[in-house]
């Protein structure tokens, strides 16, 4: 391991021993990926209390379910309702601009917890921009009053969350008081590159997803619209069992859209399909759609 990494490695142990929370263990978000696999490994070498907790999103590749079946101590937990009873059930097909897949199958758990993400600048402009070693959601107001008044540096996001970081005493009195009410992550790695990622995991023998070795360079559901047209397409080439469960889901979306007297060009679930990969010359925008 070279000396860049392994300070990142000693700082990123610190600062999990630091807001390590004192009466339960941390909620260690793991999706299966590489970074869950560094946070992983490095709440290990912290010797911090943690429970790893997997959140099921029922489209998950079948190689990913296994690998995270295959991880020691993991809690897996399975969503109110799966894809393809949200999908009828909101009228519309997850998009770009209406990610409601990520809030009901991803996002839901660790309520009250402090929780442990592999969250990292490098991953995309907006998580650089919205991200830092810890992050609070919450109430604007009520969460930049508590800030104020400990003393706490910190940056306001666009969506009115806090960002911080540095790890003194201040922040971590700020991580005890916001916790329990709020939603607070800490992010380790929230300054590791692919390559110190890729190098870690390396050096402490993981192997990782096997879907990376397939030429994946990140891990997702199948068909998610943040892959883009060719991703998805990509996904359901691989996948058709999926593509089928999609358009049938898409089926019932148009039932309950008739139920409702909500206006609609689509027939089929398949017509839905064909828009949702980018197949449709129509190209119907969002505003048709609601």
């Amino acid at each position: 391991m070279n000396d860049g990494l392994a300070e990142k490695e000693r700082r990123a142990i610190e600062n999990l021993r630091a807001f390590e929370p004192q009466n339960e263990p941390y909620y260690l978000c793991y999706s299966g990926g590489k970074d869950s696999d560094c946070i992983r490994i490095l709440a290990e070498l912290a010797g911090v209390k943690h429970d790893i907790v997997h959140n099921l999103t029922t489209v998950d590749a079948p190689e990913t379910v296994y690998y995270v079946r295959s991880i020691p101590n993991v809690i897996i937990k399975k969503p109110e309702k799966s894809m393809w009873e949200l999908i009828p059930d909101k009228l519309m097909p997850p998009t770009r601009l209406v990610r409601y897949c990520c809030e009901e199958l991803k996002e839901r758990g660790g309520l009250g917890r402090l929780k442990i993400t592999g969250v990292r600048k490098a991953e995309s402009r907006a998580r650089a921009d919205r991200s830092d070693l810890i992050q609070v959601i919450g109430k604007p107001k009520t969460t930049q009053k508590a800030a104020q008044e400990m003393g706490a540096d910190y940056r306001v996001t666009k969506q009115g969350g806090l960002i911080m970081d540095m790890d003194n005493d201040p922040a971590r009195r700020l991580v005890e008081h916001c916790y329990r009410s709020r939603s607070v992550m800490v992010n380790p790695i929230i300054d590791w590159t692919d390559s110190d990622v890729w190098e870690f995991l390396r050096h402490y023998g993981c192997s990782a997803n096997p879907l990376y070795q397939c030429g994946n360079h990140r891990i997702g559901c199948i068909g998610c619209s943040m892959k883009g047209f060719r991703g998805m397409k990509s996904d359901f080439a691989k996948y058709p069992k999926y593509r089928l469960n999609y358009v049938r889901a898409f089926d019932r979306m148009l039932k309950e859209r008739k139920r409702h007297y909500l206006p609609t060009t689509w027939e089929t679930g398949e017509d839905v399909m064909r828009w949702w990969v980018g197949d449709d010359p129509r190209q119907i925008t969002l505003e048709d759609i609601l």
